[in-house]
């Protein structure tokens, strides 16, 4: 009232007044809420109890919030707490939760101790139904819980206050017949296309990170396996890609042989990369329009647009009901053009596929770049429903369009309506990489760390050719690489299409093999033919150590006409603990992955010990993604359990 009255002179009438006390009022009332919804940083690591390893992917809640983030691959969190707060909640599949009191710190590192009943009673967390907007990106943003219900016993306790509803039954993924196991001596030729997608592991952490175990066909063991970087030497002799072998026991079988075959591409520094001329295709559909989709795509392109350069140029072209052109090629200097573009994009209508791609095309065959990286990058959940929609139309399109020298990328997001088979026939047909991005995290990792790699191509059509001796080889089996299988004639051929690798990129392919001599259930006999006689070849006697003789065949980026290499592996078998630390995680992936999938050639594979070979794999692991996925596979190993009880009807 003392600043009334001092102001009282000047005031005129008693209705001047009131409104200069409302203002004083309000500015106070203001004053107050700023203060109230001040907020602070709190960081911190998340280890576990067990190895004192950091645990990627916990949950740290606000507690009475809803406000809530997500370690990364390296245990680490950051979250903005409100003033007032005083507890965050920090809950993880298989782990005691923990109330901590964070009082005046600004750090905060925390333990989490394996819980021993992490299969009985816990109530999960749905949310809401008509919205549908929950992921693991989602959860970082701190969406909003609607309601929980209660599920099997057999489930509970696997995430506790923040596990999510299942996800939608509206997925697809292509069949897969998994690689039987091969009569050396009546086929002694294996022939397939690399692959370096890892979408897969992506997907199939998002399924086991939301506390179910994943479709068998969404596992494919070899984008499983390659997910992961390795430890090779690149090439010395000038070309582009290095082959190395290594040989020893199968882990779930030590009367087999395991072959790894690894390939090693050379890095080229990104300042000698050539110039791109991308165009970023948003989907931008009514499907898109949850939280875990469309804002994770445009954080997702906005990081690219972060490693672009001044020669650099991209176009932004979004479909849904029809497709139209955001924003023109534009320099890659002008970020804050692109990015605003990237900001101003929204979600509704229907999908108009086919119709986005043609458009795409038109423009990056406009901003041609000779000899550079021209490539479309779709952002998509797969779901097309208008136009050229189907996996065969669009693999035709595909098809006719690779031929102008532009690749296509597909980065898969989503969840519930997911179109696995149709992604993965894009990017395949296309020449370019598919990658599954369910979190920034996974962003980061495809768009920024293996920027190179995913983006730059430095061989293409790359094959290989395994020819066994059978004088030393029974039966072989490829694990995974079902849908790159090629005939044998197809390898000379450099008219058929086959897999590309990027800059710095590691491939890696394990047979399994059953050595000659070995009394095995996979080597089934016919009975003789009845109209023709087969000629009785005799196996090879030379005394030749010689176990197989490995082809590799790729073109130069910009060549039409392909190149040979070979590679000579004896048997001569190592000790399986004196294999590499890549070796050993490498092998436990695809254990992990048979037991995924529930492989009839698992045999004596299990998560036990999968577990223990990929934690002597494990190695540096600087960026943590080999601890992420022994959490992985510690978390598949509890919902196998819960699964087989829910079964059997057992209670514990």
């Amino acid at each position: 009232m003392e600043i009334v009255s001092a102001l009282h002179p000047v005031i005129k009438n008693q209705r001047t007044m009131k409104k200069l006390l409302f203002i004083l009022t309000m500015f106070i009332v203001l004053a107050g809420f700023k203060r109230n919804t001040a907020t602070r940083t709190i960081t911190g690591i998340v280890y576990s109890a067990d190895d004192k390893q950091p645990l990627p992917g916990v949950s740290v809640l606000v507690k009475g919030t809803n406000i809530g983030t997500q370690t990364n691959a390296a245990g680490a969190y950051s979250i903005n707490v409100p003033n007032g707060s005083t507890t965050l909640e920090f809950s993880f599949i298989g782990y005691q939760s923990q109330n901590i009191k964070i009082g005046n710190n600004t750090k905060v590192n925390v333990t989490l101790k394996g819980s021993s009943n992490s299969l009985n009673e816990v109530v999960a967390a749905g949310y809401s139904s008509d919205r549908a907007q929950y992921s693991l990106s989602g959860r970082a943003e701190g969406l909003q819980m609607a309601k929980q219900y209660k599920v099997s016993k057999e489930a509970r306790n696997i995430y506790g206050y923040m596990a999510p509803a299942p996800v939608a039954d509206n997925e697809s993924y292509k069949g897969i017949t998994e690689n039987t196991f091969t009569n050396a001596a009546s086929t002694p030729l294996s022939t397939f296309s690399v692959d370096v997608d890892a979408a897969s592991y992506s997907n199939v952490r998002r399924f086991i990170n939301n506390g179910q175990l994943p479709p068998a066909d969404a596992v494919r063991v070899e984008e499983m396996i390659n997910y992961f970087n390795y430890d090779l030497a690149g090439p010395t002799d000038g070309g582009p890609v290095a082959i190395h072998t290594e040989l020893s026991s199968a882990p779930w079988n030590t009367k087999h042989r395991l072959l790894r075959i690894g390939l090693k591409a050379k890095t080229i520094p990104t300042k000698n990369l050539p110039a791109s001329n991308l165009v970023f295709l948003v989907d931008v559909s009514g499907s898109m329009n949850m939280a875990n989709k469309l804002p994770l795509v445009q954080s997702s392109l906005k990081m690219l647009v972060d490693q672009l350069r001044p020669q650099d140029k991209v176009a932004l072209v979004v479909y849904a009901g029809a497709a139209g052109v955001v924003l023109p090629s534009t320099a890659g200097d002008k970020k804050e053009r692109i990015k605003n573009a990237i900001d101003n994009l929204s979600a509704g209508g229907s999908t108009a596929g086919g119709a986005g791609i043609k458009l795409a095309y038109s423009i990056a065959a406009e901003n041609l770049i000779k000899g550079g990286n021209n490539r479309i990058i779709l952002a998509t959940d797969g779901d097309f429903n208008v136009g050229a929609s189907s996996d065969d139309d669009m693999e035709k399109l595909i098809e006719k369009k690779r031929e102008s020298g532009i690749s296509l990328s597909v980065l898969g997001y989503g969840m519930g309506n997911y179109k696995d088979s149709k992604m993965e026939t894009l990017a395949d047909k296309g020449n370019g990489n598919y990658a599954y991005i369910d979190n920034i995290t996974e962003a980061r990792k495809t768009l920024v760390s293996e920027f190179g790699g995913t983006l730059f191509t430095v061989a293409k059509d790359v094959k290989l050719q395994i020819e066994f001796n059978p004088a030393k080889v029974q039966a072989y089996r490829l694990l995974g690489y079902e849908n790159r299988i090629l005939n044998k004639e197809d390898f000379n051929d450099d008219k058929k299409d086959a897999g590309d690798i990027g800059s710095g990129h590691t491939v890696t392919a394990f047979y399994e093999i059953v050595p000659a001599g070995i009394k095995d259930d996979y080597m089934v006999s016919v009975d003789p033919l009845k109209y023709q006689k087969v000629k009785q070849t005799a196996p090879v006697t030379t005394g030749s150590e010689e176990m197989m003789t490995i082809k590799f065949r790729y073109k130069e980026p910009v060549s039409a006409v392909s190149k040979l290499s070979q590679a000579v592996v004896y048997d001569k078998p190592m000790n399986f603990t004196a294999t590499s630390t890549d070796f050993k995680f490498a092998s436990a992936v695809a254990e992990v992955g048979m037991l995924l999938r529930d492989s009839k050639f698992k045999q004596k594979a299990s998560y036990a010990h999968a577990i223990a070979t990929a934690r002597a794999g494990k190695g540096t692991d600087n960026e943590g993604y080999r601890a992420e996925f022994i959490r992985l596979a510690e978390s598949s190993k509890l919902l196998s359990r819960s699964t087989e009880l829910a079964k059997i009807g057992d209670e514990e």
